[in-house]
């Protein structure tokens, strides 16, 4: 992306630390600052939804560098409906997609799919390929208020509890993403 800044090897060194090391970490998305962690470390996810007070049942996001980071989380699709959603690919188009039960429930909540997106903004792509796998992604903000835009009001929010914050500018989108359903592309909610 031409004009954003470097992004620092040093800076994706340490965010992967603190994931390993079972971390909760801030980074710019397309439109807001998101909360991460290892989707597969139960503890890391309980935490970020106790900091964020955000229920388990409604279920989380994962964001990926490629579709490859995501397939291994997902059900088959119908051909069509697949190509529909790669063809979004990278943005900031969020699907949910079927899982099997083998998906975590701290990850998919009350639900038999999963929230998922490729994202286009450069610095969230060079995590997850730093990590070598998706994240869950969810806006840094406690439940109810607005989602934080800048690397300061993610501090404002939770001045403890977050370990990194990797610094950015967002990409500009107006709210968060709009989410559809992978089976039938109908809007879930609007972006």
């Amino acid at each position: 992306m031409s004009g954003y800044p470097v992004i620092r090897p040093w800076q994706l060194r340490r965010a992967v630390r603190a994931l390993d090391a079972g971390g909760l970490i801030a980074y710019p998305t397309e439109a807001v600052y998101g909360l991460g962690c290892d989707p597969l470390d139960a503890a890391a996810v309980r935490r970020l939804l106790a900091l964020k007070q955000r229920p388990m049942h409604k279920g989380l996001i994962l964001i990926a560098a490629g579709f490859a980071q995501l397939e291994p989380w997902l059900a088959p699709l119908p051909a069509a409906r697949r190509k529909t959603v790669l063809a979004s690919w990278p943005g900031p188009h969020t699907w949910v997609w079927p899982v099997s039960e083998a998906v975590p429930v701290w990850l998919r909540g009350a639900h038999t799919s999963l929230a998922v997106r490729v994202t286009a903004h450069p610095l969230a792509r060079a995590l997850c390929e730093a990590f070598g796998g998706p994240l869950v992604s969810t806006s840094a903000n406690p439940a109810g208020r607005h989602p934080a835009r800048t690397p300061l009001r993610v501090r404002q929010y939770f001045p403890a509890g977050v370990d990194t914050i990797l610094h950015g500018p967002c990409l500009g989108a107006a709210g968060p993403t709009r989410i559809r359903d992978a089976r039938t592309g109908a809007v879930l909610r609007p972006g």
